[in-house]
């Protein structure tokens, strides 16, 4: 593959890609504004065509992976495609444009769509109170599990522990910690469950909540839930679930009827707001009504044919963003909701239970299956046969980038020994799925016949397979000059 040269190596003194016009005003000599330690005598900027520069990027472009180019079957992140018409509207200046702080008269639109997402939103979860504020997943679960807190402190309880089934979502203890509790792990059982027995042992009456993940992280959607619920409830606690898995429940399941008491969205997983690298996230959190005097405000009311922001009550935990969220996230999981309905919900749910189904059945001769039972949106598989032949589930993910498939997640969860767990979400077709099956067998048969050509992948890549730990602690970010002779 060609190595693509830095914007500086094709710059060439004097050309240029847009000729500015000349001023309009009398020049200002830079010397009488600023001091001389300021000025700088030259300015390295690279000096490029228009088309150089735009066939420069668009090269760099093509040699990055995204969703929109091939599979990215990313487990536990939902990284679904990202319909369209959600960044049409998104940018429609109208909502755009807006500003946070303006008067709430003049964004009648924007409030009115909150509120109607909001809704929409307790329709499909079935708790009667919503709120868009949280900036993200991880925040949504610190204002739920602060809310539970807030609760418990109106009753004149004070409860310092925190439940955590080790098939939860890895930011579920952190939560806990940063809350100021104390978290208690709950070992899974054999067949990837909440160890009932383990639960009422842990049970007392300083703990404050479980935080369960459902669907867990081991994709499997947790049978004994009501057993869960009730055994949570009789012992004062609160039941937090972790929602980054409703993908897999969309119009099939509303996890308010379970009996949980408080539930993050990660609306940017759920409902295909493009995510990753660091944001912008949504977390909306959706409680039972004992819990909505807690909620983070302020929030959106109507009043008549207006809607206004309503000042939060005393109990609230107080406001977590500068205003109701990220509004852009919010706009493009509204259209996505409306774009959809309820029926196209539910067969969004429906095609990715499928989907991670078709892939366990036709994978489970060649992997390891941990936990060999109907899965939900994901599928974890275990390469534990692969490391018996000196192959690491690190070496077929990187060899996986040789066939222009994105590696799953692996190594998590960390309760599976070398594991890989994969999502195809609903939007992949039959054939997308057939050719994911037909190259995770090639590497099956690879780590039997050649190991060492996994140990070397990826060599298709842009760049081949690096020191990790290195990079890490001692990252190299500095532009290198170019070798002697080249």
């Amino acid at each position: 593959m060609t190595e693509e040269p830095l914007i500086y190596d094709l710059s060439s003194p004097g050309r240029q890609g847009v000729r500015s016009p000349l001023p309009q005003f009398d020049p200002v000599d830079p010397g009488d504004v600023l001091p001389s330690s300021e000025l700088r005598s030259d300015l390295p900027l690279p000096e490029a065509s228009e088309i150089d520069v735009m066939r420069h990027f668009l090269r760099l472009s093509h040699k990055n992976h995204s969703v929109d180019t091939a599979m990215y079957p990313l487990g536990s992140c939902t990284m679904k495609y990202n319909p369209k018409v959600n960044e049409v509207t998104a940018r429609t200046p109208g909502l755009a444009d807006i500003h946070p702080y303006q008067p709430p008269e003049t964004a009648q639109g924007a409030l009115e769509l909150i509120y109607e997402l909001e809704a929409l939103l307790a329709a499909i979860t079935g708790f009667p109170a919503v709120s868009t504020q949280p900036a993200a997943g991880s925040q949504g679960e610190l204002c739920g599990l602060l809310s539970i807190l807030a609760w418990h402190e109106s009753r004149g309880e004070t409860r310092t522990q925190v439940l955590v089934p080790d098939s939860a979502h890895g930011t579920n203890p952190a939560t806990g910690t940063m809350s100021g509790l104390q978290v208690i792990s709950l070992p899974t059982a054999d067949d990837g469950g909440i160890d009932l027995q383990n639960l009422k042992e842990s049970l007392g009456p300083g703990v404050a909540a479980i935080m369960l993940t459902l669907p867990s992280t081991l994709g499997l959607f947790e049978r004994r839930i009501a057993e869960v619920v009730e055994l949570v409830h009789a012992a004062g606690a609160q039941v937090y679930c972790d929602g980054a898995n409703m993908n897999a429940m969309l119009g099939r399941v509303r996890p308010a009827d379970l009996g949980i008491d408080v539930m993050h969205l990660n609306l940017h997983k759920t409902f295909s707001t493009p995510h990753g690298g660091g944001g912008p996230g949504a977390g909306a959190l959706a409680v039972q009504a004992h819990l909505e005097p807690f909620l983070p405000g302020p929030r959106v009311v109507r009043n008549g044919d207006t809607y206004e922001l309503a000042d939060p009550p005393p109990t609230s935990i107080g406001r977590v963003h500068s205003h109701l969220g990220n509004f852009g996230n919010l706009v493009r999981a509204y259209t996505y909701i409306r774009s959809l309905g309820a029926d196209g919900l539910r067969e969004a749910a429906d095609d990715a239970v499928l989907n991670a189904n078709y892939l366990r059945a036709a994978l489970s001769d060649d992997y390891d299956l941990p936990y060999d039972r109907t899965c939900m949106h994901e599928v974890v598989l275990a390469g534990t046969r692969q490391r018996r032949l000196g192959v690491r589930t690190l070496d077929i993910a990187k060899r996986l980038i040789d066939y222009g498939i994105h590696p799953p997640t692996i190594y998590f969860p960390i309760i599976v020994d070398e594991a890989l767990m994969i999502e195809p979400t609903e939007t992949e077709s039959r054939e997308s799925l057939d050719n994911f099956i037909d190259v995770m067998r090639r590497i099956a048969r690879e780590a039997e016949s050649d190991p060492d050509k996994l140990h070397d992948a990826p060599v298709n890549a842009p760049v081949r397979r690096l020191d990790e730990v290195t990079a890490n602690r001692r990252p190299n970010v500095r532009r290198q000059p170019p070798a002697s002779g080249t």
